[in-house]
């Protein structure tokens, strides 16, 4: 997405929070003498900015907002542009690009990618906002169901340019989660609604049980990825004019949280309990291994991260991959991250 400005400083930012743990999981170590460690948990093995500012059959390669591993191994970025690009998992090569569409033949505002065990493409858009399948060649092949209070004003509660961000299947592959990026008006600054989707017997995804889960101070939530144990990667984002991006990756738990479908209004109240959470690493911290930066940022590593995917690795040691979003814009980086995350 087109990111907001928000002015809270990276130490504002770390202030804290409820349902939050401070440290990494316990079970998490990382040589502190590790050249390439971004904290005890999180090693950054390398970046790429190959793609930066390149095309592609014509198609600008950038807007990245989502990653997703296909069944044959290579990469899927999507673009917030409408455009799906196929890339070679080692090199980043293109090797193809689908225009996406809506049932009238618009653009999407296209964020979060799920590739799905039959190749099916679930593709969520902000603007209504929406969940939508598509074919491996781009055809619209259904949508699922979305709550009133998650639309757009007037139709919901939703502010324009907040909505599904993230979009991640669980292992076993028969729940689906979306991620809000922004708070629901009547809820409290900083409460995301995550919800999520239940495979039926005959295939389809009806409307299942919603999370809340607590940003820290000024931040958003622009991608979410569900691990091998069932808890989730998630990402959060901020901007702030002058200063640069602040970008944190968190493991979060929903398994022992309030099913919040039915609250109206979620405000931090007795009785519902948001996913707990775990800080992983604040990115600034990761070594910069040369990178440069193009705007003001506390590490010139840092650009507007916003897409993650699982590559790799055990149950408990991952290979994780993250992309940032250039909004054809100058002064941002189309960039690459290749990360090793203990959870």
């Amino acid at each position: 997405m087109r990111l907001r400005t928000v002015f809270a400083t990276a130490a504002a930012g770390l202030a804290a929070a409820t349902c939050l743990t401070a440290a990494g999981p316990a079970n998490a170590r990382t040589d502190q003498h590790d050249s390439h460690a971004c904290s005890p948990s999180v090693s950054l093995d390398r970046f790429s900015d190959a793609l930066d500012k390149t095309t592609y059959e014509g198609t600008f390669v950038g807007n990245f907002s989502a990653l997703a591993v296909d069944g044959d191994g290579s990469l899927a970025a999507l673009s917030d542009r409408s455009s799906l690009f196929s890339l070679d998992a080692k090199t980043l090569a293109p090797e193809s690009v689908v225009p996406l569409a809506d049932e009238s033949g618009a653009a999407l505002d296209s964020e979060g990618l799920v590739i799905d065990r039959d190749g099916t493409r679930l593709v969520s858009s902000e603007t209504e906002p929406s969940v939508r399948r598509y074919s491996r060649d781009g055809r619209i092949l259904g949508r699922l169901p979305v709550p009133d209070a998650l639309k757009v004003a007037p139709a919901g509660r939703a502010v324009s340019n907040g909505t599904f961000e993230g979009l991640t299947l669980f292992p076993g592959g028969r729940t689906l989660l979306a991620s809000m990026e922004y708070a629901l008006q009547g809820d409290s600054a900083g409460i995301v609604r995550f919800q999520t989707w239940q495979r039926t017997k005959g295939g389809h995804f009806e409307l299942g049980r919603q999370y809340g889960y607590r940003t820290d101070p000024g931040l958003g939530v622009p991608e979410v990825r569900a691990t091998p144990d069932g808890r989730l990667l998630v990402l959060e984002r901020g901007f702030t004019s002058g200063v640069g991006n602040t970008v944190r990756l968190y493991l979060a738990d929903p398994r022992r949280a309030t099913d919040t479908s039915g609250v109206g209004s979620l405000t931090g109240q007795d009785g519902v309990r948001l996913m707990r959470k775990t800080l992983l690493a604040d990115i600034v911290n990761c070594p910069s291994l040369g990178a440069t930066a193009k705007q003001p940022q506390p590490n010139p590593l840092l650009d507007n991260i916003e897409g993650v995917a699982i590559t790799g690795g055990t149950s408990d040691r991952l290979k994780v991959l993250l992309v940032s979003d250039d909004n054809e814009n100058a002064v941002q980086t189309t960039r690459f991250y290749h990360l090793r995350v203990r959870i």
